[in-house]
This record gives structure tokens, C-alpha cells and sequence, in this order.
């Protein structure tokens, strides 16, 4: 079985039942890495695995710091021994430093987890930010009013995605540029 495979089939056996919903949107975000292909080559199963197990740190039993993008990037490194960039991108997907510096908790993020090849972090922002929690493909615009309207204006996900917008919105611009190069085209503008 291949790396995109079996990250596939632990998304689905963390998520599906526990949180429906939250399996919905790692479909559409896997689906959305899927097609990133053409312009990653050597890179494009990293970035799918990554895509899929991006939010299994929600899952009730892994639930560690609190913290998704920890405790996921925890479990696949100390529960299944996953590649190490894997666990990486898991744990600093989608400007995962604003919240963790407002949660408190950037120097164990930074300690367990040196965030590095920022070109692909910035795919998988692209995915996530352009997928509804459905898993249907949205602009970032629209998915940045989603997540603003679904916690509130108090909650600290919103305050680090008012944080994060600029960054979000580069990356974005900066893979939509790369499959224009590309000719490469998505279902859905981003």
C-alpha cells in the first residue's frame, strides 16, 4: 500500500465515524492535493498524505495539547513512526504558528516540529483554505467568512485566522499562479 493509500485509510478510520463532518472536509482537501500533482512531481504524495491526515488531530482519541495540528502531527509520529516531513506538514498546516503562539503553545510546536519546506506548507493552505467543511471546493474568501462566522468573533480560531489572512491569501494566490503556469485547471477557482 502507498503512502497516499494508508494515509487515506487512518483519516478515514479516525475521522468517519467520530466526526462526519470533519471526514467530509479531509475528502475534499485530499481530493483538491490529488489534483495538485501536475505541478509538484516528486512531491505530489507527500503532499496528498499530507492532505488527508491534515486534521486528524481533532479525533476525540487523539486529543493530546488540544491543539489539531499537535496532536495529529504527534500521533503519526509516535504511533505509526510516519516519515518525518509528513508529520511536519501536518503540524504547520494553514498558519498553525498564529494559533499555537496564541494558545501558548509555539515553542512545542517549533520544538517537536521545525517547520520547513515552505513550499509545500503553502499547497496544503491552498487545499484546506480552499475546501468547505463539506468537502466542496470554495474560494478562500468564502472559506475565510465560513470559519469566521462558524466560531465567532471572540473565539481565538477566528483571532488567528484575522491573523493569518494575509499569509493564507499568498499562499493561495501563489499555487493558483502555479497552476496557471501549468495550465492546470481545478474544478472550482480558488
Amino acid at each position: 500500500m502507498g503512502q497516499v493509500e494508508w494515509a487515506r485509510d487512518l483519516a478515514r478510520k479516525v475521522l468517519e465515524r467520530h466526526l462526519p463532518r470533519r471526514w467530509e472536509h479531509t475528502q475534499g482537501v485530499g481530493r483538491r492535493a490529488e489534483q495538485l500533482a501536475p505541478i509538484l512531481g516528486k512531491d505530489a504524495e507527500i503532499l496528498a498524505a499530507s492532505a488527508w491526515l491534515h486534521d486528524i488531530g481533532y479525533a476525540p482519541d487523539l486529543i493530546d495539547v488540544g491543539f489539531h495540528p499537535i496532536d495529529g502531527g504527534r500521533y503519526l509520529r509516535d504511533v505509526h513512526g510516519a516519515d518525518e516531513l509528513l508529520c511536519r506538514l501536518v503540524a504547520h498546516h494553514t498558519c498553525a504558528e498564529i494559533e499555537a503562539d496564541e494558545r501558548g503553545l509555539l515553542e512545542i510546536l517549533q520544538g517537536e516540529f521545525p517547520k520547513e519546506r515552505g513550499d509545500l506548507v503553502e499547497a496544503l493552505t491552498f487545499c484546506d483554505m480552499t475546501t468547505s467543511p463539506d468537502g466542496i471546493p470554495l474560494t478562500v474568501v468564502e472559506r475565510l467568512a465560513e470559519i469566521r462566522s462558524r466560531y465567532g468573533p471572540d473565539d481565538a480560531v477566528t483571532w488567528s485566522i484575522n491573523q493569518a489572512e494575509p499569509h493564507i491569501l499568498r499562499a493561495v494566490r501563489s499555487v493558483e499562479a502555479k497552476l496557471a503556469l501549468s495550465d492546470v485547471r481545478l474544478g472550482c477557482p480558488a
